[in-house]
């Protein structure tokens, strides 16, 4: 029976390789279908044999704790050295796309609660 391991919708490049590697590195006879250009099929890793995907779901999950450890000590580095933050470090750096997109926002809110406030 074939096993879905891992969705590739809104999976970075660098992930979806460095997947592709350590499956390699460790023999696992896996396939990939990749996800549509429209977002309507989500495309993924695959394995056929049973006692494989559990080996490959172990290296993913082990993978993906590791990932999540850099990921987190990079976003961290970037927050003391001032290179990503909240809201206000986005009105700072582009005022102009913030402030666009909170009238947007107030628009749209608007237009959806106007029928409800008029009744």
């Amino acid at each position: 029976m074939t096993n879905h391991l891992m969705n590739l919708r809104h999976v970075p490049d660098d992930e979806a390789d460095e997947i592709r590697e350590l499956f390699e590195a460790h023999e696992v006879p896996y396939y990939e279908t990749p996800p549509s250009r429209w977002g309507i099929s989500m495309g993924g890793f695959w394995v056929h044999d049973n006692d494989e995907a559990r080996r490959a779901r172990e290296l993913l999950d082990d993978y993906q704790r590791e990932r999540l450890q850099r990921q987190r000590v990079a976003y961290e580095r970037d927050l003391e050295e001032g290179r990503t933050g909240g809201f206000w470090f986005r009105l700072r750096h582009r005022p102009v796309t913030t402030i666009a997109a909170c009238l947007a926002i107030l628009v749209i809110l608007g237009l959806t609660v106007a029928p409800f406030i008029t009744i």
